[in-house]
């Protein structure tokens, strides 16, 4: 007999946060139906909604996640580093963060749904707060942070369409050039 153990509320909290990720990611806030992601957790609807509200609450809580998540690798990469130490740190993370298409994927939902007011607010939000991240743990001028969050929208790109192995040439260029020195 197998002995199934209760997930606490904040533990299925967390998992349906990771299985809506993924959705939400493949289809976008629009496209993803809260039924998928509740068959995908083995719960019911109403539970999905107890623990979020609506889809939009769910879809808001994993944009907020992917920019927190984000915002803590930043803030890890430059822990005890000088300020230029820490940009390099900082470029390299963000190259390394592109292997995470998901979250990336996440990020870009968040621009593309900003039609609803509601999502707007939070994706301009979290995107300031990591702005204001890169600010203070790196010492940046705001027209570095900018360009460095310029060439991170580009790696996020990079990562939509998935450019790892294509040998075209723009796709090649794109990605050998967006190396940290470069930034």
């Amino acid at each position: 007999m197998v002995t199934m153990t209760r997930m606490t509320a904040e533990e299925r909290r967390e998992q349906l946060l990771a299985i809506a990720s993924e959705e939400f990611a493949l289809r976008g806030l629009h496209g993803t139906s809260a039924e998928t992601i509740a068959r995908r957790a083995d719960i019911s609807q109403p539970y999905l909604f107890r623990l979020y509200g609506t889809k939009k609450g769910l879809f808001l809580a994993a944009v907020r996640d992917v920019y927190r998540r984000v915002a803590e690798e930043f803030t890890r990469a430059c822990d005890g580093l000088s300020d230029s130490e820490c940009l390099f740190a900082l470029e390299t993370t963000y190259v390394e963060l592109r292997k995470d298409r998901t979250a990336l994927l996440i990020m870009l939902h968040g621009f593309a749904a900003c039609d609803d007011a509601e999502v707007r607010v939070t994706v301009r939000h979290e995107f300031g707060q990591l702005w204001r991240t890169v600010e203070q743990v790196s010492g940046a001028s705001p027209e570095r942070v900018k360009r460095f969050l310029a060439m991170g929208m580009l790696l996020n790109d990079a990562a939509a369409m998935d450019l790892e192995g294509v040998d075209e040439p723009w796709a090649v260029t794109l990605l050998t050039q967006s190396s940290p020195e470069s930034w």
